[in-house]
């Protein structure tokens, strides 16, 4: 009995941290240049290891409507994520949404509206 009780807390302790150093992007940067109709990201994301800890996808979403969705395999360095896109049809009181997707744990969503 001490032993499946013992093995109970284990597993239980292991689950808890195994998403102790995972973590959602802290924050995005979002900037949209209506006379250029590119939108900039930086995806604030501090990390470890870059490789096996990483900002895995980024949506987004002009007026609610997806209109990119990016997957990514490795983020630029262990401190943020770069991004970059063009938005064309983007006019002056739209809403842009960015919404980044941590590769184990979290997702983190920025609005921007459009200014001329």
């Amino acid at each position: 009995m001490r032993k499946i009780i013992f093995l109970t807390m284990l597993c239980f302790f292991v689950f808890m941290c195994s998403g102790v150093y995972a973590h959602p992007p802290s924050a995005i940067k979002a900037e949209y240049n209506a006379t250029t109709r590119i939108l900039t990201l930086i995806i604030t994301h501090p990390v470890s290891n870059a490789e096996t800890h990483y900002i895995s996808k980024v949506d987004v979403r002009l007026n609610g409507k997806e209109i990119i969705e990016h997957q990514i395999s490795r983020q630029d360095n262990n401190g943020s994520q770069f991004a970059v896109y063009m938005v064309p049809d983007a006019k002056v009181g739209d809403t842009i949404a960015v919404e980044a997707y941590c590769s184990i744990n979290g997702k983190l969503k920025k609005e921007i509206k459009v200014s001329g």
